[in-house]
């Protein structure tokens, strides 16, 4: 089994929370991945030393600052009552909407969608924002948010 209830995910209030409702036909597109797809797709994606965002060292794509081509703000878009993503973050991934994203909270706790998905519901993913990476499957692009406001955009291919 690769993906577990929606409701059984540890998280499962971020896409219910008052002030940020979802329609049932986007949260069946949010797909909580069982802990042993998780620690796959981190291990293949992300890095196989370490399992949260906070714990990131040499030899971890993330780790590199060259893997990093630019940064900004996040939070103040959040806030605002705009729904779309920054534009610099859409810009810079400028993926299909059917491709295939994970959002990446640590080695256990991964989250699928599709990208379309993702832009509707950020908002809602953004209650995590503890270092998380967002990744596109076969896609070398790679966005990483942090509790202070701040995003990164990156390419995990400089390692």
């Amino acid at each position: 089994m690769n993906y577990i209830e929606l409701n059984d995910f540890k998280y499962a209030w971020i896409f219910r929370h008052q002030s940020m409702p979802l329609e049932d036909k986007f949260k069946k597109l949010i797909k909580p991945l069982a802990q042993k797809r998780a620690n796959n797709v981190w291990d293949e994606s992300i890095s196989k030393q370490v399992d949260h965002p906070d714990f990131f060292k040499k030899g971890d794509w993330p780790a590199n600052k060259a893997a990093w081509i630019d940064n900004g703000e996040w939070e103040s878009t959040w806030e605002s009552d705009a729904p779309d993503l920054p534009e610099s973050i859409s810009d810079y991934l400028n993926w299909d909407n059917n491709t295939t994203v994970y959002y990446c909270i640590n080695r256990n706790l991964i989250i699928e969608t599709t990208w379309i998905n993702f832009k509707r519901c950020w908002k809602n993913f953004l209650f995590l924002d503890d270092g998380t990476i967002l990744l596109g499957k076969k896609r070398q692009q790679a966005v990483q948010f942090t509790s202070d406001g701040m995003f990164k955009l990156g390419n995990k291919n400089k390692k």
